[in-house]
């Protein structure tokens, strides 16, 4: 028995996939990889049991096993020699275990399909070094990763995150500044915020940082994928070795759906962001127990995110939906509207045209979709006030007014709304633009001409 499981935390991380050996009472050997086994404790790890029939027969009739892992910098190889202690299905080890292979299987169509039937926990009794794997790397082939320069960078990010908070004077100088600071101070390029509409129940992509693209409005549903699952949940959720782990998950749709059963399994979620991640970490905002969206990062590193920055980070997101929540209250010195017809011009003016499908809120530009749901209905409100009343200036107030909007009476998120309205408009049709002019008031500014045509569906 060892007395201390020594650190093999990248081991762990299903980078590369261990594998586990047992045997059965006649000698029977069989080997099978795993989709997790992590350390839970100085003499334990957990294995996922999930479709391991074998696997579980053999350790119910001989508890002793031999797995396999990697390390995914250096390449060294561990044995470790296992007794098997029990099982475990409704405890935080088999919950944490259990969202994570839920995530990847809602990307894959798979949920409720590909699932944890159990932790198997499993004391260590020996580990070895397997010699000879690999010759040793010189000293200056090392691949560690090196720290973040300057001293208690924690302590840094969490003052500068906690100033640009404290500073901003709306909510889309916060959304731009946090993202910028977390790339800043501890190297996170790519990061999203994505704020949940209750109406619809879907988290929709408000602000991005580190993406070519704009990813401004894109969305997932509560409860799908990595992003969905946090939401639904509420509880942070890292993952690491995506490719591996989509891998594996869709050889098993494979077999599924090879053997007569693919009329059960979902269309496959795509990943929002990068095409390529290969780790990526999530936390919910949360003010009390109510969920305001998600914070999301991911990296092509498949080491980027430890198991450290899961917990720093959720400080950091608590600050920021605290934030978010603060400024998105309804403003003390919202202004009524006035109408002001726009002036003349004689110069040659594009043209748009806008259609309105009434049954769900989508508004295209030109035949292209632009936006839907609330801020759709708000931004039809808009042109057809400019059309028929001559209107240029509008209030949040009288948007709060506004029955036919079904904003909710309590945490409207108008000032969301507005962010993501304003910032499909730029990326999708420039002339049109929402302009504010002082707190609780903005401008409807058309550079050219604008025809509205409303349609029902199909």
């Amino acid at each position: 028995m060892i007395e201390k499981l020594p650190s093999l935390s990248r081991c762990f991380q299903g980078i590369i996939p261990g594998s586990l050996a047992t045997c059965a009472l006649d000698g029977t050997p069989n080997v099978t990889y795993l989709s997790q086994i992590r350390q839970v404790d100085d003499r334990h790890v957990a294995i996922s049991r999930q479709f391991f029939n074998k696997t579980s027969r053999n350790l119910e009739a001989n508890p002793r096993a031999t797995a396999t892992v990697v390390d995914p910098v250096t390449f060294e190889e561990w044995k470790l020699g296992l007794r098997y202690v029990r099982s475990e299905t409704d405890t935080p080890l088999f919950v944490e275990m259990a969202l994570r292979i839920e995530a990847i299987a809602s990307h894959t169509g798979m949920k409720g399909i590909f699932r944890l039937l159990s932790a198997d926990v499993c004391e260590v009794e020996w580990i070895r070094p397997v010699s000879g794997f690999l010759e040793p790397a010189a000293p200056e082939d090392c691949c560690e990763k090196a720290a973040v320069d300057g001293p208690m960078t924690e302590i840094r990010a969490l003052s500068l995150v906690s100033c640009r908070i404290n500073r901003a004077v709306d909510l889309e100088s916060l959304l731009y500044d946090v993202l910028g600071a977390l790339d800043e101070v501890l190297g996170f390029r790519h990061s999203m915020l994505l704020l949940l509409d209750e109406k619809s129940r879907t988290l929709v992509t408000i602000s991005s940082h580190g993406y070519g693209g704009s990813g401004v409005g894109a969305e997932v549903s509560v409860a799908q994928g990595l992003i969905g699952t946090v939401a639904a949940t509420g509880t942070p959720l890292r993952l690491s070795g995506m490719e591996s782990l989509l891998r594996y998950s869709r050889a098993v749709r494979g077999t599924i759906e090879a053997a007569g059963g693919g009329a059960e399994l979902r269309r496959e979620i795509p990943l929002p962001g990068l095409p390529d991640a290969e780790s990526q970490l999530a936390l919910p905002l949360l003010v009390e127990d109510r969920l305001i969206g998600v914070l999301a990062l991911e990296s092509r590193d498949p080491l980027a995110f430890e198991e450290w920055h899961e917990e720093f980070l959720l400080v950091l997101a608590n600050q920021i939906a605290i934030g978010i929540d603060r400024l998105s209250e309804p403003s003390e010195d919202e202004a009524e509207p006035e109408s002001k017809a726009p002036g003349a011009s004689h110069a040659r003016k594009p043209r748009r045209t806008f259609l309105y499908y009434p049954s769900d809120d989508c508004v295209f530009v030109d035949g292209e979709y632009l936006i839907r749901n609330v801020p759709g209905k708000i931004l039809w409100k808009l042109l057809r006030a400019r059309r028929d009343e001559g209107r240029r200036e509008f209030t949040n107030r009288e948007l709060r007014l506004d029955a036919s909007l079904g904003l909710p009476a309590v945490k409207d998120n108008l000032e969301t709304r507005l962010i993501l309205l304003r910032k499909r408009l730029e990326l999708k049709c420039p002339d049109v633009r929402l302009v504010p002019v002082m707190r609780g008031r903005f401008a409807l500014e058309v550079d050219g001409e604008i025809d509205l045509e409303e349609r029902a569906a199909g």
